[in-house]
């Protein structure tokens, strides 16, 4: 391809002939890329050059792709062969062939090209981005890759917890524990990288020992930010760092907007920790609402501002959460993780008392005894379910008989009568 462009691009590029079939100069594969015996060295190098083509996200060109196939695709754009909305999405950047480049610094930085041909392409949830019929949540078309995780498998069983940059204690706290929880129940930690929210989640599920997945507004081998070049790092041993962006991409403003689709696609629910009214995990939930995730949002004080998004979130509708049982509940597989009511505190001597007998208990004088006519009235129950009461209230131990009359025996400070 002629970089200039004078006269026209002359494509010469290593997935089309001239005649926009594939080359068979290209069956040996790029030099020094990483070997993917699973997918042909053609479609990598197509997919390579249609990820640096047009700018994430790029619905035409993704429908274009999936009606004609990467190879044959590539090379019409490469030609300029395509249709006008096609043209608008890739014009400025299909005289730039850099795929085998891409591939080659990749490689020497032990990041890979996960293509949707791949085994371990998340075929089943990134599918909602179909069904969504929305531009601004077409699929990538590949993504980069940095580290042992295959991709797929992490995204069977995952949430996203997502929020705020300038997170207080309380949202760093919750954040990690619910990561950690996520963690200890086998579940993929998905998460931004961001300073805040995002890290205190990527360290959470680091802490158990749990898989994390982190989606970046730039290239794969890019820290950002730099002060989580060591977190990013510990990632990318356990887990998967993931971008659809080519090696040395720059992050840009509406990259990180971009990315929260996949923050969202990748995940089987979204948990949104501390988020002001005009956030990027906003954009995130509403990602997720509209790829038909479950969405979860946690509570905070109502004077803190980076808990106003999170109250509206559930004002319009998004599930309450406040731990890890209740989260797993709603992101996990239906009939799994069924959260059980916390316990509410020590039991009480008069737990499990009927309505008549409660009533009969509380209308007992702290100090007096009372004959059962007069117990009646008071309680408002029929003289003979008071003397039933008064068998269970006796058996409990919580009255006494004396002289003909009832009185409420004392109970210790530590067992927690109920009356008072």
């Amino acid at each position: 391809m002629n970089p200039d462009g004078a006269g026209g691009p002359v494509y010469s590029g290593p997935f089309a002939g001239p005649e926009g079939g594939m080359d068979p100069g290209a069956a040996g594969g790029p030099a020094g890329s990483a070997p993917n015996p699973a997918v042909a060295p053609e479609v990598l190098l197509a997919r390579a050059y249609l990820s640096r083509v047009a700018e994430p996200p790029a619905p035409a060109l993704a429908r274009f792709v999936a009606g004609l196939g990467p190879v044959e695709a590539a090379a019409r754009v490469a030609r300029g062969a395509v249709p006008d909305a096609v043209a608008r999405e890739t014009s400025a950047r299909r005289t730039v062939d850099r795929a085998r480049a891409d591939l080659d610094a990749a490689a020497a930085c032990g990041v890979r090209l996960l293509t949707p041909e791949h085994e371990q392409w998340p075929h089943w949830p990134f599918a909602a981005f179909a069904v969504a019929g929305k531009d601004e949540l077409a699929p990538p078309l590949a993504l980069w890759v940095r580290g042992p995780g295959a991709l797929a498998d992490l995204c069977e069983q995952s949430i996203a917890v997502v929020g705020a940059r300038a997170a207080t204690d309380y949202g760093m706290h919750m954040a990690g524990e619910l990561a950690r929880g996520a963690g200890d129940h086998g579940f993929t930690v998905v998460s931004g990288a961001a300073i805040g929210i995002d890290g205190a989640a990527h360290r959470g599920a680091l802490a158990v020992e749990g898989p994390t997945v982190a989606a970046l507004a730039c290239g794969p081998d890019r820290a950002y930010p730099m002060a989580h070049e060591v977190l990013l790092e510990r990632i990318a041993e356990r887990g998967l760092v993931v971008s659809e962006y080519p090696p040395g991409s720059v992050p840009g403003r509406h990259r990180f907007l971009v990315r929260n689709r996949l923050i969202a696609g990748m995940a089987g629910g979204t948990v949104v920790v501390e988020a002001g009214l005009r956030s990027g995990a906003q954009r995130t939930a509403s990602d997720a609402r509209a790829l038909g995730r479950p969405l979860m949002a946690v509570p905070g004080a109502v004077t803190n501002g980076l808990s106003a998004g999170c109250h509206r979130l559930i004002r319009e509708g998004a599930q309450l959460v406040t731990r890890i049982e209740e989260v797993l509940e709603s992101a996990g597989r239906i009939g799994f993780h069924l959260a059980e009511d916390p316990v509410a505190g020590p039991a009480r001597p008069t737990d499990g008392l009927s309505a008549a007998a409660a009533a009969v208990h509380d209308a007992l004088p702290a100090r007096a005894a009372r004959e059962t006519g007069w117990i009646s009235r008071e309680a408002a129950v029929p003289i003979g379910a008071v003397r039933a009461a008064m068998v269970d209230l006796e058996r409990r131990g919580l009255v006494e008989h004396r002289d003909g009359r009832w009185r409420r025996r004392p109970v210790p400070a530590d067992e927690g009568c109920g009356g008072a």
